[in-house]
């Protein structure tokens, strides 16, 4: 059996097609592999198949692992972390109670919002603290001390 330069070439150029429709950058390392083995075939013809494909191999290793490591997403550091997080944005910040929170459930108006919130039993016209989230409930404790950034509701 004698596979030719071109039948590696076609190969390399399919996996670059299934790569469009499969985005992954997986298959366009294997496709850059057999294009890679395509142009050794074509430099050395005498190549025997057993060896072409060991060299297909070994070369999808190393551009993958190239590839992996030239291309890796980029982190980004945002100015506003908690933008698409609504319930992390009150983390910390203290609200009244315009109705009590009884066997652990209550719910709380911010700005033009309602949230359920989990905590104590706490009477209407209490300070809480928002201290986590859960969900989309809001869990609050009872303040301590006086409000830095309240918001007092209707």
């Amino acid at each position: 059996m004698n596979w030719d330069y071109w039948g590696w070439w076609i190969l390399g150029l399919l996996l670059i097609v299934v790569e469009i429709f499969a985005p992954s950058s997986f298959f366009l390392w294997l496709g850059v592999a057999a294009l890679a083995v395509g142009g050794i075939a074509f430099v050395l013809p005498s190549l025997i198949w057993p060896i072409e494909i060991a060299l297909f191999a070994a070369l999808s290793i190393i551009a993958l692992l190239i590839g992996r490591r030239l291309f890796r997403p980029q982190r980004q550091t945002s100015d506003r972390p908690t933008l698409n997080k609504r319930g992390d944005q009150y983390l910390g910040r203290q609200f009244t109670l315009e109705a009590p929170i009884v066997n652990g459930v209550g719910w709380l108006h911010i700005g033009d919002s309602r949230w359920r919130v989990i905590g104590t039993d706490t009477p209407a016209g209490a300070q809480v603290t928002v201290t986590g989230v859960e969900g989309a409930s809001l869990v609050v404790r009872p303040s301590k001390s006086e409000p830095q950034s309240s918001e007092h509701l209707i």
